[in-house]
């Protein structure tokens, strides 16, 4: 693919913003003369002004990749507005990998040399080479540019989806995966050709997975009625490179006399040992009055496998934190209700897991003991609505089998219409806020809402999701479920690295499909709402049709070609390369067990021996795709130099460091570009502004003289 030719935007002596600004004043001159010669009297009560004003962005977000690459953006309809901010005075660059390695990302690319900013829409092949080469479509549009002593500072636009799958990535709902790169040197002498660019490989950094669509952080302000309470775990030994360890810590409130909400906690990192350690925190309410409660209040704490291995009420969620996540803020209407009264004892559930452990430093400096936990914020001030949390998904259990080198493996965890209809308010709960959940394999999560035999929009859905970000998403709008939907939590794995047979279960070596979602108004009848395929349904997928059950350990009886096997040998065995359809639709199509259970771990009345099967939808759901093919084309053809305007730089607080946003380059230089469409297209737009601005000029003067000819005549 050949590189397409540099084209510069030189200014001319009189730039194109200089002569709109001329125009407009022009017209509101001779606007305000007119009006002096036709009625004296009122022109200045009847002149108007007309103004050009560039006002500065609210951003939606900030996040600071590292402590040198800061990236802001805010979405308005189907346009992405970016802006990088990085400290270096090199090239830098921005994008999006499919699954967090460079081959196929899609990635722009920017610099300012001697003045001139450069900037391209670029894509990395999936040929191994990290260099990345100019697409033939520029969907990326850039704003301004430029470099002050210390930083580099990009801002740029593009569509949310540029119908150009060949070399983008669509931004959806899904994780996006963000690379970044920066150098401190820029191409040679201004160079664009491919190849130029200063040591590409060593230049990236690690990727960040985040959703960029989701609704606003909100803004937390610490009210002096807020009260900070810090639950911290004590010492508790990190475990091994690749093992997970769960750990159970009781804490007893009796302070709180009478109802407080919770509205914003965050986790508290004990030392940077516990980032890479912790895996996520979940705390529990725990009800009764139980002795053994009260003991473990008093201890340091004890190592279990979750809350239900603790044979205690502690079943509903009170706040869940996961790795990638910083913190979560309740919105204004709603929050979590404590009281003493009603809950004394708190269960904090600690999973500890080194995804990436670094084996050079692994005795070397680590810490042995943790002291991490939870910040939560809770005051006296009531909000509007009580807030709860229902868990949605496949209970962690080895009947949830997934197959090994297999692509695609679908889960489904059913929350039932008979649980739903006792549990749920005549008026239904209103979800504002959804946390989706698996360990390592896990590919895609959808939460499904069916109602009577019509499957509703998905209410959260990421084809893309990765084990360290999961977060709490804000919805757009709260969904309403009503007493009588199903809810099913969907997974997909892909377990093609794998050769052995994955199970459900809480470690990372097992798998996991779980929902949480935040509602309201809270309800204590429903907190854990999960299912478990059937026993008949994994041996008939198994092609086991009868046990013996005299034996220990237990043997299949038939069929005769699998008689005397044990279960686990039969697991071995089965071929899962030429029969796997037969087990996903045997799964699928059998029946599971409903598990039900509320605030004080009892079970929803009538779904002891219920046995589920999955719901005949006669209304499904399809996503709607609609792409329109506007894009600017790179080609050969050579254009005339031409020039557009300045666009100066707003003062704000978001350079990293408070690095100065005033640059010399940016308020006496023009932006320049690579892509020659671009240019083109930001002249014509110009030309016709200046135009339009002309002919409404002419119009207005020749209405207004036309005005005070007849009134001289009269």
């Amino acid at each position: 693919m050949t590189t397409p030719p540099e084209v510069k935007y030189t200014s001319t002596s009189l730039s194109l913003s200089s002569l709109i600004t001329c125009f407009i004043s022009c017209f509101v001159i001779v606007s305000c003369l007119l009006e002096g010669l036709c009625v004296t009297s009122k022109a200045n009560a009847l002149s108007q002004s007309a103004t050009l004003s560039l006002d500065p962005l609210l951003w939606d977000h900030v996040v600071d990749l590292n402590e040198d690459f800061r990236i802001l953006w805010k979405i308005i309809n189907q346009d992405i507005t970016f802006e990088i901010q990085a400290r270096t005075l090199g090239y830098v660059g921005f994008g999006f990998s499919p699954d967090g390695n460079f081959a196929g990302s899609d990635i722009a690319i920017g610099w300012v040399d001697k003045g001139q900013t450069y900037f391209q829409d670029r894509h990395i092949k999936r040929n191994g080479d990290p260099e990345p080469i100019v697409d033939p479509s520029q969907d990326y549009i850039l704003m301004w540019g430029y470099e002050n002593r210390t930083h580099t500072v990009l801002r740029f636009r593009r569509k949310l989806d540029t119908c150009d799958p060949a070399h983008d990535i669509a931004i959806t709902n899904d994780t996006m995966r963000l690379l970044y790169m920066y150098n401190e040197r820029d191409p040679p002498h201004g160079s664009v050709k491919a190849g130029h660019l200063p040591n590409p490989a060593s230049s990236f950094r690690p990727y960040r997975p985040i959703v960029l669509t989701q609704r606003p952080h909100i803004q937390f302000k610490h009210e002096e009625y807020v009260r900070i309470l810090e639950l911290r775990n004590e010492d508790v030994e990190l475990p091994g490179a690749d093992e997970t360890l769960i750990w159970c810590k009781t804490f007893k409130l009796d302070d709180m006399k009478r109802k407080h909400h919770l509205i914003r906690y965050e986790p508290i990192y004990d030392s940077p040992a516990s980032v890479h350690n912790l895996q996520h925190i979940t705390l529990r309410e725990c009800h009764g009055m139980h002795q053994e409660l009260e003991e473990m209040a008093r201890e340091q704490g004890r190592q279990c496998m979750g809350a239900r291995d603790i044979p205690l009420a502690c079943n509903a969620i009170v706040a869940s934190w996961s790795r990638g996540s910083n913190s979560f803020t309740f919105p204004d209407e709603t929050g979590y209700p404590m009281e003493s009264r009603q809950a004394k004892y708190y269960l904090m559930e600690t999973h500890y897991n080194n995804l990436q452990p670094d084996l050079t430093q692994l005795h070397a400096n680590r810490q042995m003991a943790d002291n991490s936990g939870l910040k939560i914020y809770f005051t006296h001030v009531l909000r509007r609505h009580d807030a709860g949390v229902l868990s949605i998904g496949m209970d962690p259990n080895w009947r949830h089998i997934i197959p090994p080198g297999q692509s695609q493996v679908i889960s489904e965890g059913h929350c039932i219409e008979d649980c739903t209809a006792y549990a749920f308010p005549m008026d239904g709960i209103h979800i504002f806020a959804v946390m989706m959940r698996t360990h390592l394999i896990g590919k895609e999560i959808k939460l499904r809402q069916i109602r009577q035999t019509e499957e509703l929009p998905p209410i959260v859905h990421d084809s893309n999701i990765d084990v360290a970000y999961q977060d709490f998403r804000r919805l757009t709008a709260p969904v309403r479920a009503l007493p009588g939907d199903r809810l099913i939590a969907e997974c997909i794995y892909d377990s093609s690295s794998r050769k052995a047979i994955t199970l459900g279960g809480l470690t990372m070596k097992e798998e996991s499909c779980i929902v949480l979602m935040l509602y309201y108004p809270r309800q204590n009848k429903l907190t854990t709402c999960h299912s478990l395929p059937s026993l008949p349904t994994v041996l008939h997928s198994l092609g086991i049709e009868q046990l013996a059950t005299d034996s220990n350990p237990v043997l299949i009886s038939a069929p005769p070609e699998l008689a005397g096997m044990t279960l686990e040998v039969r697991l071995l065995s089965y071929d899962w390369r030429n029969q796997f359809n037969e087990f996903q639709e045997a799964t699928r199509k059998g029946s599971f067990k409903p598990l039900c259970w509320g605030v004080k771990n009892r079970v929803v009345p009538g779904t002891e021996y219920l046995e589920g099967y999955s719901i005949n939808v006669t209304k499904t759901y399809k996503k709607q795709r609609h792409c329109k093919h506007k894009r600017l084309f790179v080609t050969e053809e050579t254009m005339p130099d031409i020039s557009f305007p300045v666009l100066h730089e707003i003062d704000n607080n978001n350079i990293i460091e408070g690095a100065a946003r005033s640059s010399q380059n940016s308020a006496s230089e023009t932006v320049h570009g690579l892509s020659k469409a671009q240019g083109y297209s930001q002249m014509i737009t110009t030309t016709t502004l200046i135009l339009t601005t002309v002919y409404l000029l002419l119009q207005h003067i020749s209405k207004r003289w036309w005005q005070c000819w007849r009134l001289h005549l009269t």
